[in-house]
């Protein structure tokens, strides 16, 4: 599940930062908040493919939740979806625009569009068990409205540290290459800081952020243990990812031999020479 869903972020962020002129990225959107296939029609040849395939691999998730836990989730999953589109959007115009947004606004679109929500929503219906209308509503601070429409807050502590910690890692080159103004760029324009002291005010963020998820964690919480977890190693896995650089754009460096380490190398074994 998570592999599907991280394949369809990496595929429509593609679209809204490379491919789709404005016009179309707008169809697109409109398309994903409707969740109408005749909105099929509609669209170019090229997210025609894209929006069926999240169309249909997004039901067959709701409907594998419903034969497992007895729970309708398309709603839900419908509303994940057009909250990005509708971030990427929002960044596709400031880009067309020439417009820097303060560092506030920034982070208040941003924290969305690093799609963190579009993998945490899913994860909390395949984790949870059982999935009842009650622990939607009562147990949980009323998920229907507090996770969906607002989310909780440990899931957008964990999603600002990844949107911090990749623009540390990749701001740079993806200004280069022609993106949106990043939180690194927009304290700059803001306070007029060099990029030293802006990301030296990032680092500090993320480390604010830290403090409130680990407030978070041992707070009495409507969310099961595994899926505290699951939230907490998003946040773990972004420095991680993107203490080098780009580990998730780049082929080589740091975070390549890091993998191979873990996953492919054998460890060595030294025995003790007898005395």
């Amino acid at each position: 599940m998570s592999a599907q869903v991280n394949s369809f972020i990496t595929v429509i962020d593609d679209i809204y930062d490379l491919y789709g002129t404005l016009d179309e990225l707008e169809l697109f959107t409109e398309a994903v908040e409707r969740w109408d296939i005749n909105a099929v029609d509609e669209l170019p040849d090229y997210i025609k493919i894209c929006f069926l395939a999240l169309f249909n691999s997004t039901n067959d998730m709701a409907f594998e939740v419903l034969k497992e836990k007895g729970f309708h989730v398309i709603k839900y999953l419908m509303k994940m979806w057009a909250d990005l589109c509708k971030c990427y959007l929002l960044e596709a115009k400031w880009y067309y625009s020439g417009y820097t947004p303060s560092l506030e606004e920034y982070i208040e679109n941003a924290w969305i569009s690093i799609s963190t929500p579009v993998m945490l929503v899913p994860s909390f219906f395949f984790v949870t068990n059982p999935i009842t209308k009650e622990s939607l509503e009562s147990s949980t601070h009323n998920f229907t409205t507090e996770c969906v429409e607002k989310y909780p807050a440990i899931i957008r502590h964990s999603s600002m540290i990844l949107r911090l910690a990749d623009d540390l890692g990749t701001s740079s080159d993806e200004i280069e290459k022609g993106d949106v103004p990043k939180s690194i760029q927009c304290y700059m324009h803001e306070s007029g800081a060099s990029e030293e002291e802006a990301r030296q005010h990032i680092k500090f963020l993320i480390s604010e952020t830290w403090k409130q998820i680990n407030e978070e964690r041992v707070a009495s919480s409507p969310f099961s243990k595994t899926f505290i977890e699951i939230v907490t190693n998003v946040a773990r896995m972004a420095q991680c990812m993107y203490q080098h650089g780009d580990g998730h754009g780049a082929q080589d460096g740091e975070n390549k031999d890091r993998i191979l380490s873990l996953l492919i190398n054998p460890i060595a074994h030294h025995s003790k020479e007898p005395l």
